[in-house]
């Protein structure tokens, strides 16, 4: 089993030694195939997967770095979450959310699978995130809040 890398060294396991210009990946010739790296966007979408359940972010800020399948995962966690506070009588409000550590394990395949640990005032959460090369774009494929 691969250990975990760091964003720098995922960074550095992508970047090919030299260029092919999509050689037998079946890209035209001279097409960027550059991703950005994924530390930056595993950190971004697990803080704000946690902040849309806790009711203090909207989902609609999500829509495009998420699929259709995790946005309506996130919107049935969000709303479970809301009936809850409306019971109990929480209001919602922004969580103090830290990151703390992100490990992820570059694929063969061109995804990237992660699990983002986030603390709060409370507790730990455990965000496990799947990313896809989604027209030269990373897409969260998986987002599975513990």
């Amino acid at each position: 089993m691969t250990p975990p890398m760091t964003g720098h060294q995922s960074a550095q396991a992508r970047e090919p030694e030299h260029n092919h210009d999509g050689e037998g990946l079946g890209l035209e010739p001279g097409l960027n195939r550059a991703l950005p790296d994924t530390e930056p966007m595993l950190r971004a979408l697990a803080l704000r997967s946690l902040e849309v359940i806790a009711g203090a972010r909207d989902l609609e800020q999500l829509a495009r770095w998420v699929t259709d399948e995790v946005y309506a995962h996130l919107s049935q966690r969000a709303s479970i979450a809301a009936r809850a506070r409306a019971i109990t009588g929480v209001v919602a409000a922004r969580p103090m959310l830290t990151v703390n550590r992100v490990n992820q394990w570059p694929s063969d395949d061109g995804t990237v699978n992660a699990v983002v640990v986030v603390y709060d005032n409370r507790r730990p959460h455990v965000v496990s995130l799947k990313l896809e090369d989604r027209g030269n774009r990373w897409r969260a494929t998986v987002v599975a809040v513990l």
